[in-house]
């Protein structure tokens, strides 16, 4: 049982390192748009944006159905 185990393991582990390998692009030009894409989404957001979307959301009443969600019984 254990054997089997262990073979399923090493032929899954062995799959995905193939699929993995099929998937790279070897591009620089796509790389350095992945990379910027990224920086630009781990920066997040500033005070400003976050405001605004806060109002909107008010504006919109999402922040009402929210409230209303979770008042608890």
């Amino acid at each position: 049982m254990k054997s089997t185990i262990v073979a399923f393991a090493l032929v899954a582990s062995a799959m995905t390192g193939v699929a993995h390998a099929a998937m790279t692009n070897h591009n620089p030009v796509d790389v350095q748009t992945q990379q910027a894409v990224a920086n630009h989404a781990s920066a997040g957001k500033t005070r400003a944006e976050v405001r605004q979307e806060l109002v909107q959301a008010q504006r919109d009443g999402q922040i009402a159905a929210l409230r209303s969600l979770y008042q608890g019984s």
